[in-house]
């Protein structure tokens, strides 16, 4: 049957962390998630689309932004802004939009290490929820009681 066709009921956006395979995480076979995984969980044009994808083609009644403990991502991000200038042109980009969707020094004032990175990844998946919020299509399903979207975290 998954060679003709697939019948996801849930799309995750998730990071591309080797730890975290939402299959896995979930406990799902082959079939049942519709996964999207980039480096932080992170909205772009193309990350957008395929989660637009499952909601309008395929039908996902369930969209799970997913964080994790420990995102190298998220901690790379909280580096100075001069430092992620001087990585590769695309990674420099992706970095800054999750430093941007930090807030500027939000999380300066907490001084367990462990518990700041929590914080930043809480508040990363918070605002790709919220930016997923903006989406007309996928907010005009949320709207008719068709498609749940929410964040998560996953404890490693």
């Amino acid at each position: 049957a998954l060679i003709s066709k697939q019948f996801p009921t849930v799309a995750v956006l998730s990071c591309a962390d080797s730890r975290v395979p939402p299959e896995m995480v979930f406990d799902q076979g082959l079939g049942s998630i519709f996964v999207v995984r980039v480096a932080g969980n992170v909205l772009a044009t193309s990350t957008m689309a395929s989660l637009q994808y499952a909601v309008h083609f395929l039908k996902v009644k369930v969209l799970v932004v997913m964080g994790h403990e420990l995102c190298g991502a998220v901690k790379a991000a909280q580096l100075p802004v001069e430092q992620l200038e001087q990585e590769p042109k695309e990674l420099s980009i992706a970095l800054r939009g999750i430093k941007y969707n930090l807030g500027q020094g939000k999380f300066k004032g907490v001084q367990d290490n462990r518990a700041r990175d929590r914080e930043a990844v809480a508040a990363n998946t918070t605002r790709q929820v919220q930016a997923i919020a903006e989406d007309k299509g996928i907010m005009g399903k949320v709207s008719a009681g068709e498609l749940l979207v929410v964040g998560g975290f996953y404890e490693i």
